[in-house]
């Protein structure tokens, strides 16, 4: 999926540097959308790899951290009330998506998705899950908590029609 006209174009993350946000926002700037992000603690490995990918950082929380041409500002799960970003969305009464949300818009919609949940053993468990899903030749896309050894990387997004997420 790449940008099309009459659809967002412009996302801002608050909290970018987390694993999963960062994947997602990398993913989204490969498919062709701008993306900024902010977040309270800005350092490698993370800021090395978004950065790699063009995607402008911004660190600490401030209001004016957020481009006035953002279209969809996606909020992270560490981000609450009192944040200066976060009020400044719901003041200026921009569009917001939780994490979740741009994962079912732009990444599992139209797909079979292996959803693994639980109180302990979710990582090794999706890892196990995506290299069974790797060794049977279905190349699925997937996002996993960690960073597996033998995928180097905690998240893949391909045209598989399979995504595996923890």
């Amino acid at each position: 999926m790449c940008v099309s006209k009459g659809e967002p174009r412009h996302f801002h993350f608050l909290g970018i540097c987390g694993t999963a946000m960062g994947s997602v926002a990398a993913e989204m700037s490969k498919r062709g959308f701008t993306v900024t992000g902010s977040d309270e603690n800005i350092y490698p490995p993370m800021s090395t790899f978004l950065e790699g990918r063009k995607i402008a950082l911004s660190s600490g929380y401030r209001a004016e951290n957020i481009p006035a041409n953002a279209d969809v500002v996606v909020i992270g799960n560490a981000i609450k009330r009192g944040n200066p970003e976060a009020e400044a969305v719901l003041n200026r009464k921009l569009f917001y998506l939780s994490l979740p949300e741009v994962l079912k818009n732009y990444f599992l919609r139209g797909r079979h998705n292996l959803v693994v949940t639980g109180t302990h053993g979710k990582t090794t468990t999706t890892t196990l899950l995506t290299w069974i899903m790797d060794f049977a030749k279905h190349q699925p896309s997937y996002m996993i908590g960690g960073i597996p050894r033998n995928f180097g990387q905690g998240a893949r997004f391909n045209e598989s029609k399979f995504f595996v997420i923890e």
